[in-house]
C-alpha cells in the first residue's frame, strides 16, 4: 500500500527539483524529505533518486510514480470536493493566504460575512505574500489564496489553478509635505517620470512588486535609486514622512496617512489586479465556494 504524505513527499520532489526545495514546499526539514524517500524506494523495491553533482534526480522510476503521485494527488483532492459537495454545506477548514493589505482591506469584511451565513466552517488566515501563497495552494497547504499583479506586469498562474478577479486596487505616489510636487495632491496628476531623481522606499527585493517597480521605471527611462527596503505600507510612508525618499501606495487596506505625507495621483494609471486562486480540482467545494463569494462581496464593498 502506497502510503500518500510518501508520495506527497516524491511529488514535491519533482515539482521543486531538488531536496531543499521540496523541504521548504512542505515546512519540514529536509531529514525529513529524505527519511521520507527512503521509506519510500523500501516500499517500491527500487531507486527513486540519484545523485546529480551535489544534488538529486529522479530515475526513471522515480518519474513513473511521480507523474502517478500527481494524479492521485490530485484525484485525492476530487474526492474530498465530491464528499463536501455531497454534504451540500460549507463545513470543517478553510485555509487562506492573504497579503499585508488585503489582510487589512478584505478579510475582516469577507471573514464576518463568513462566520454569519457559515457558523460551521472555520477559516484558518495567514498572512503571506502572493508568489508564496499561490505555492502553498498548489501544494494543498492553502485552499484559497488572495494575489495581486500590475496593470503593466502579469504574476504567472499556475495551470492547476482556478481564478476570480476581485477588484483593481488604485496606487498613489507618498511624498513628504516639503516635496517638489506636493502641491499636486490636490487636484493634478503626475506621471512617475516626474520622479527620476527622488530615492525610492521599496518592498524586498526578490518580490514581485519590487520587481514591477523597478520594471516600470526602468520602461519610462527612469534608473530608480532604491535606497530603503521596508516591507509594510506603513513603515515605507514613516521614511517618507521622515524625508527620507517616495514611496508606492497602494489604496486597499491603507488606513490613515501620516501628517507629514502628501499622496499624489499618477497619470501612468498605476493599478493592482487583486484575485483570488484556488485549485481546479477544489473548485466544487461548498467550502471554496462560500469563501469566494465572502471575497467578492467584501471587494465589492471596498470598491464602492
Amino acid at each position: 500500500m502506497l502510503n500518500l504524505e510518501r508520495l506527497r513527499t516524491l511529488d514535491a520532489l519533482a515539482r521543486h527539483g531538488s531536496v531543499s526545495g521540496a523541504a521548504d514546499g512542505l515546512h519540514v526539514t529536509t531529514s525529513a524529505v529524505s527519511q521520507q524517500m527512503a521509506k519510500l524506494e523500501r516500499e517500491i523495491g527500487q531507486p527513486l533518486l540519484s545523485k546529480n553533482g551535489r544534488g538529486v534526480r529522479l530515475t526513471d522510476a522515480g518519474r513513473l510514480l511521480a507523474d502517478h503521485a500527481a494524479r492521485i494527488l490530485s484525484q485525492v483532492e476530487l474526492a474530498q470536493a465530491d464528499v463536501e459537495a455531497h454534504r451540500g454545506r460549507a463545513v470543517g477548514e478553510l485555509r487562506i493566504g492573504a497579503f499585508p493589505t488585503a489582510m487589512r482591506g478584505l478579510l475582516p469584511a469577507a471573514l464576518t460575512a463568513l462566520h454569519a451565513d457559515h457558523p460551521d466552517l472555520r477559516p484558518l488566515v495567514r498572512e503571506q505574500e502572493p508568489e508564496e501563497a499561490m505555492a502553498a495552494v498548489v501544494r494543498g497547504d492553502l485552499d484559497l489564496a488572495l494575489a495581486i499583479d500590475w496593470h503593466n506586469k502579469r504574476m504567472p498562474v499556475p495551470a492547476e489553478l482556478d481564478r476570480v478577479h476581485l477588484l483593481d486596487d488604485a496606487a498613489d505616489i507618498a511624498v513628504p509635505a516639503g516635496h517638489p510636487l506636493a502641491d499636486r495632491a490636490d487636484s493634478r496628476t503626475t506621471s512617475l517620470a516626474a520622479f527620476a531623481e527622488d530615492e525610492w522606499i521599496s518592498w524586498n527585493e526578490g518580490q514581485f512588486c519590487h520587481e514591477w517597480l523597478v520594471f516600470t521605471l526602468r520602461g519610462l527611462g527612469v534608473e530608480p535609486r532604491i535606497t530603503y527596503i521596508a516591507e509594510e505600507h506603513h513603515t515605507q510612508l514613516a521614511f517618507v514622512e521622515a524625508g527620507l525618499g517616495v514611496c508606492v501606495t497602494p489604496r486597499l487596506g491603507r488606513g490613515s496617512v501620516p501628517a507629514g505625507v502628501r499622496l499624489l495621483p499618477v497619470c501612468d494609471g498605476v493599478r493592482r489586479h487583486v484575485y483570488a486562486v484556488w485549485r481546479a480540482d477544489a473548485a466544487r467545494r461548498p467550502s471554496v465556494r462560500a469563501g469566494v463569494a465572502a471575497l467578492q462581496e467584501a471587494a465589492r464593498r471596498a470598491a464602492c
